[in-house]
């Protein structure tokens, strides 16, 4: 019973390659995906850089946690045209708690932040955003 629930959830969230149902990864199309990641990972550097000053952390800190959310995206999967990475109102918002508790606090409430959109994506909670 656990077994197969696991496995259609593992089909449900399977990065999907193809753009349409008979169109597979080709040389050309694996290419063309390469060069894409790859320019959007060197776009991210310096935002990443920029918001961990705004922050008040280590540029580091904003680098590893911008490897991490692409990583991450690239293994789960993600939508066509989503970029993933560090917003600035996040670390607006951040520059108070890391101020006030460190950055432990800082690991603490993004691994929290994690956990409630893993959980509001398990419930399919995502179609009340358009009431937004």
């Amino acid at each position: 019973m656990a077994r197969a629930l696991l496995a259609r959830y593992a089909d449900r969230i399977r990065p999907d390659f193809r753009l349409a149902p008979d169109e597979h990864l080709s040389p050309a199309r694996l290419r063309i995906e390469l060069l894409s990641g790859l320019t959007v990972a060197l776009a991210l550097v310096p935002e990443a850089v920029a918001f961990a000053f705004v922050a008040g952390v280590h540029p580091l800190v904003g680098l590893y946690a911008a490897f991490l959310v692409g990583l991450v995206t690239a293994l789960i999967g993600g939508r066509p045209g989503m970029i993933s990475g560090a917003t600035g109102a996040l670390a607006v918002v951040m520059v108070a708690l890391v101020a006030e508790h460190g950055v432990e606090y800082l690991f603490a409430t993004v691994v929290l932040m994690g956990v409630l959109q893993v959980t509001v994506g398990a419930l399919h909670w995502g179609k009340f955003i358009r009431l937004v």
